[in-house]
């Protein structure tokens, strides 16, 4: 995967065990955008319910979503973080995930 355009990511921290998960709001993984997807250094890509994600987890300092960043960074993503999603992004995950299903 190669993404040339940034990819807006929401970095949290699991309140249970401490690993780091990176968000994509604006990504669907499914159709109806429901899910975005995220992805984590053990799993990798996935679906995540992103207020349920929110709400198990903590904010997280740059030093500590750093590792996770660059190995996004190698897979193919050009990363801009963000601190919280926007309704505008949600938005277009819904819309995205639509056009898909048809």
């Amino acid at each position: 995967m190669t993404n040339t355009i940034p990819t807006d990511v929401v970095f949290r921290r699991w309140k249970d065990n401490g690993d780091v998960i990176a968000l994509f709001p604006e990504i669907p993984s499914d159709y109806d955008g429901y899910f975005c997807r995220s992805y984590e250094h053990v799993g990798q890509h996935g679906g995540a319910d992103f207020y349920g994600v929110v709400s198990a987890t903590a904010p997280v300092a740059p030093q500590d979503y750093e590792r996770l960043a660059k190995e996004l960074t190698v897979i193919g993503y050009q990363v801009r973080t963000v601190k919280r999603a926007s309704r505008q992004m949600h938005e277009k995950r819904i819309a995205t995930a639509r056009a898909m299903g048809r």
